[in-house]
């Protein structure tokens, strides 16, 4: 199942790998209207052409001898949406030489965390979602964009079981497996007015020795115990008014699945989130999750969520802020 739009994907990304000209490499596997959405500041772009000008190409610029390094691959069929969904993460590698964002280049080797969903119709990639962990590379180059964080900054592995790349075909209740975890944990989550302690509630779902891998600004965590305790329950005291969960896409494979939204939900903060004070706003939160299952419960998460984004809404204009601290110039790519 799914070979053919893994073929697809796989093939966009030998094309775009080795691209002399990046907008008629990302064309040759893309709709003419393909709809693709970045994280903050690149937002929605329409066909191969925008995507280069906007992205890929001041990237490649920037991040010099660019290699793809993947630890997931897999794909499905939405399943509370349309179509069938191809994912990719890991890391982008590169030597940062040039400026990008406002950010200062290092000249040394840069890992870029990136996760990709994109849904495949007719032989071509018509939607995707690309999420990019920003603030990570910036750490990388000695530019701090936060305030100390509650878990552990690093590059980030993975996973455990290095059996994440899935180009051959699954058994299918595997996935439906997977799905069924993902879904009771998603359940659980609700608005976070299931009425159980934090750790009782996570223990229904997750392994005990969960890994939780998140993005800078929040950091990555080991054991339900420090999960809750490091990010799961700080967070939740911050927030509050918290909304439903709506995704655009959420898929398995094996014992791999993810989801994300435009945006995933709203809530209000309290204060004490990254360093901010309380505000009455309904922000969003646009994120994507990959998990690993092992058994009935979830093992591993991995996941982006556009800091940037979120901060704007509360305006802190982050890119602006530190490219002036350096003393670059950073004009919002538009």
């Amino acid at each position: 199942m799914f070979q053919n739009e893994k073929s697809v994907v796989r093939a966009h990304y030998a094309e775009l790998d080795g691209a002399r000209d990046v907008a008629a490499a990302l064309a040759v596997h893309t709709a003419d209207d393909w709809h693709w959405r970045g994280v903050h500041p690149f937002y929605e772009q329409r066909g191969a052409a925008d995507v280069a000008r906007v992205f890929w190409g001041p990237l490649r610029t920037s991040l010099t001898r660019l290699q793809r390094r993947e630890d997931i691959f897999f794909a499905g069929q939405n399943s509370v949406g349309e179509g069938v969904w191809v994912v990719s993460m890991g890391h982008l590698m590169g030597l940062f030489d040039a400026p990008w964002l406002g950010i200062r280049p290092s000249r040394k080797l840069t890992m870029l965390r990136y996760c990709e969903f994109n849904r495949v119709a007719g032989g071509k990639i018509v939607e995707t979602m690309l999420h990019i962990d920003i603030p990570h590379l910036m750490v990388q180059a000695g530019q701090m964009p936060f305030g100390p964080q509650t878990a552990a900054n690093l590059v980030q592995p993975g996973p455990l079981t290095h059996d994440g790349q899935l180009f051959d075909a699954q058994d299918p209740a595997e996935g439906e497996a997977t799905l069924t975890a993902i879904n009771a944990m998603i359940g659980d989550l609700g608005t976070w007015q299931l009425g159980l302690p934090l750790e009782e509630e996570l223990a229904r779902t997750w392994h005990n020795d969960m890994l939780w891998w998140g993005p800078t600004g929040i950091g990555a965590t080991y054991t339900i115990e420090r999960y809750a305790k490091q990010h799961s329950g700080p967070f939740r005291a911050a927030f509050y008014d918290r909304s439903g969960t709506g995704h655009v896409a959420r898929v398995a494979e094996g014992h791999y699945g993810g989801f994300f939204g435009w945006p995933n939900f709203t809530a209000k903060q309290r204060g004490g989130f990254m360093g901010l004070p309380g505000n009455d706003l309904d922000a969003e939160f646009r994120v994507i999750d990959i998990y690993r299952r092992d058994g009935d419960k979830l093992a591993e998460n991995w996941i982006f969520i556009d800091l940037l984004h979120w901060l704007a809404q509360q305006g802190d204009m982050v890119l602006e802020r530190c490219a002036a601290i350096e003393g670059l110039d950073y004009t919002p790519p538009a």
